[in-house]
């Protein structure tokens, strides 16, 4: 199997306090999760962790994420002049070049497996604010297992649903 990793991010912020979406790099990672379905393995990666998070997307013969060239890598991006371009898979930039339109990971796990995310990017800053980086690392790789879990049953039915 080749060395995937499963990636998603949380930030600091929200969009509406940096100057809206044109200002991604600004909101700040909170916490990065990888999930490496070879060995089984979730690894977190705190803002000074960073720069490992960075070098193991980098390293990674696969990237698969939800909305990774138009949110994560961009956060990213305030971390590194390095290009940031791993061979990746972002389903939702697959599901809109198909359809034509945006869809939540939740629409497509709920339809496809009747699996659904613990929370959302909103209560992440707030948990984030609060202290609580637990909650936070725990909906950000509950995230990430169902980012997985939807990619998984792609590849192994050619399909998801919504």
């Amino acid at each position: 199997m080749p060395n995937i990793l499963v990636f998603d991010l949380e930030t600091q912020f929200l969009a509406d306090e940096v100057g809206g979406w044109n200002h991604i790099r600004d909101m700040r990672m909170a916490v990065g999760v990888t999930y490496d379905p070879a060995q089984d393995i979730y690894r977190h990666y705190f803002e000074q962790d960073v720069g490992a998070l960075i070098a193991d997307l980098k390293a990674a013969d696969l990237v698969v994420g939800y909305n990774l060239y138009r949110f994560d890598y961009e956060v990213l991006r305030a971390y590194t002049n390095d290009p940031l371009s791993p061979p990746t898979v972002d389903m939702l930039q697959d599901l809109y070049r198909q359809l034509g339109w945006r869809l939540k990971l939740d629409t497509v796990a709920s339809a496809t497996l009747g699996e659904q995310k613990s929370a959302d990017g909103i209560q992440a800053v707030r948990w984030f604010r609060q202290g609580k980086l637990d909650q936070v690392v725990a909906y950000c790789q509950r995230d990430v297992e169902v980012t997985w879990l939807v990619y998984d049953f792609g590849c192994r039915n050619g399909y998801v649903q919504y």
